[in-house]
Formats: structure tokens, C-alpha cells, sequence
């Protein structure tokens, strides 16, 4: 064949898409070839797994907790938890649900021990926050597809996902800090119980007066309504849609940020919080009423008060 009609020929594949035909690969070339065509297998299995991983190291640690006695006696499922199993875990895994657990300070350095805080936060918030996010990645997806077909170039969707885990690490971080500045007071003070108390008690209130309040409004009307913002900021340079990710993450995190704190007031490693946050985070942003969102507020300023009665 000439070049030139060689040529044509190529032109012509590329126009009516046999260039994607992949039938002369083996079984697994053309499962490879059809992950790299669709990205959202990628990005689901990704974050799926992640998800996972993530509920179950913080289940058992919360078991290990419960074990032990190590995280507080009394917290709700405690009963639940100790009647299961013992869980043989790897030694590496025992010092990190110990160095999280233990509320007072360890043989262990400053350094090792806020590590492993900001990684048990930075756990919450995968295990908490990513699933709300799904509907973003999800929108993200459907437009990086409709993208794709019109031959235009496309940035992977787990950029996104990373830019947006960016801003929760960077939350972890504080919230780690945060915690051993409490643990380090109240032990300072010798009075460890009255003080984490008194503590959760002002994280309820922060809390409960932040879900009445305007830039919660706001940070939840950008949460729901992911389409706009990723539509009229669509971006072709990796760069851009790690930013993307990340201000939808600040958005998330304006949102939810206040709902953390209450971790401080029922303990940090109750799973069965964890859960109930979630699943609220997830409530909260598909539901269009508010009420949700000030029947929480309500609730959380009561039992502050309450808390605080207790604690004094």
C-alpha cells in the first residue's frame, strides 16, 4: 500500500475509533487496555479498597482498645467489641494502636507518637469523609468520560482524589495536634478524666453553634452541588485538577470539620461515631432541607451542656 493511502487509512481509524480495538491482545492485555480506557474502574476499585482498609484498621484497633481497657472503660459497644475474637496483629500494628490509644505519654518520642495520630486521624477522615465524596469523583468521571469520547485530553480522576485526601491530611495534622495538647494538659494537671471532659464538652459546643451557622450553609450548598464547580473549573493539566481536588476538599472540610471535634467528646477511637458521622456526612449532603443539619446542632448544644455539668 503507498504511503500516502497508508496514511489515510491511519486517519481513518483514528476518526472512527479502531484504534481502541484491542482483539489481538490476549485475555489480559485487553483487561489492561480496557482499565486505561476507562479510568473509573481505577478510581472505584482505588477508593473503594482505600475505604475498606481504612474501616478495618480502625475496627481493630477500636477492638484492641476494648481489649484492653487502654481507650477508657465504658464507651458505647465496648461490650460488643470485647466479645469478639482476639485479633493476632503484627507487632508494628500493636505499637501503633497503643502509641494511639494510650492518653497519657509514652517510652515513645514526641515525634513517633504525633506520627502516629496524624495517621489514626487521617484515617478517620478516609474512613468518614471519602464516601461523602463520592458524588464529586463520581460527576468528575461522568465529565472526564463525556471528555474523553470528544478525543479530548483528560487528567485521571485519582488526582482529584489525591488533591482532595491533601486538605484532610492537612486537617489530620492539626487534629493530632490538638489531641496532644489536651493529653498533655490534662496530664500537666493530674486531673485527666475532668479536663477530656471538659474539653469534649466545648467540642460539642463549637460544633453544635458551627451547624446554624453561615459558612456551614455555604460549604454545604458547594458539597452538594459538585457538577458547577467542576464543569466551569475543568482543567487538562494535572496541576489544576490536583487543585481541584483540594478545593473540594476545603469545602468538605469547611463542612464537616466541626463534626471531627466531636470525636473529643465521645472518644477518639469509638467506631461506632465514626459510623454514625458518616453516615450523617452522607445524609447531610444529598438531603436539600436543613434540617438535618440544625436538628444535629440542637442535639450537639444540649448535650455539651449536659457534658459540661457532668464534667465540673
Amino acid at each position: 500500500m503507498p504511503l500516502d493511502q497508508r496514511g489515510d487509512s491511519a486517519h481513518s481509524d483514528v476518526m472512527t475509533g479502531q484504534q481502541d480495538d484491542f482483539s489481538h491482545l490476549d485475555r489480559a492485555g485487553r483487561a489492561m487496555a480496557g482499565i486505561a480506557r476507562n479510568p473509573r474502574v481505577t478510581v472505584n476499585v482505588v477508593v473503594g479498597a482505600c475505604i475498606l482498609l481504612a474501616w478495618l484498621s480502625l475496627a481493630a484497633m477500636a477492638i484492641r482498645g476494648a481489649e484492653t481497657g487502654i481507650a477508657g472503660v465504658g464507651a458505647p459497644g465496648d461490650t460488643i467489641l470485647r466479645s469478639l475474637p482476639q485479633l493476632p496483629l503484627p507487632y508494628f500494628l500493636e505499637r501503633f494502636f497503643v502509641l494511639c490509644l494510650s492518653p497519657v505519654p509514652l517510652d515513645a518520642g514526641l515525634g513517633l507518637r504525633a506520627g502516629a495520630l496524624v495517621s489514626m486521624w487521617f484515617l478517620m477522615a478516609i474512613a468518614t469523609m471519602l464516601p461523602s465524596a463520592a458524588p464529586m469523583i463520581r460527576t468528575y468521571c461522568e465529565i472526564a468520560d463525556t471528555a474523553r469520547i470528544k478525543g479530548e485530553p483528560v487528567v485521571h480522576p485519582l488526582l482529584l482524589v489525591a488533591g482532595y485526601l491533601s486538605v484532610w491530611l492537612a486537617a489530620s495534622i492539626a487534629f493530632a495536634a490538638l489531641t496532644l495538647a489536651v493529653h498533655a494538659f490534662a496530664s500537666s494537671a493530674g486531673m485527666l478524666d475532668p479536663v477530656v471532659g471538659i474539653a469534649g464538652a466545648l467540642a460539642l459546643l463549637i460544633a453544635g453553634l458551627y451547624q446554624f451557622s453561615g459558612l456551614k450553609e455555604a460549604c454545604l450548598k458547594k458539597c452538594k452541588n459538585p457538577f458547577s464547580i467542576l464543569f466551569a473549573s475543568w482543567s487538562a493539566r494535572p496541576l489544576n485538577i490536583f487543585r481541584l481536588g483540594a478545593a473540594q476538599g476545603l469545602w468538605c472540610l469547611g463542612c464537616c470539620w466541626a463534626l471531627m471535634l466531636v470525636m473529643f467528646a465521645v472518644g477518639v477511637m469509638n467506631v461506632f461515631w465514626m459510623a454514625l458521622i458518616g453516615l450523617f456526612t452522607l445524609i447531610e449532603k444529598q438531603t436539600g432541607s436543613r434540617v438535618p443539619t440544625r436538628l444535629a446542632g440542637a442535639i450537639l448544644l444540649v448535650w455539651a451542656a449536659a457534658l459540661l455539668v457532668v464534667s465540673l
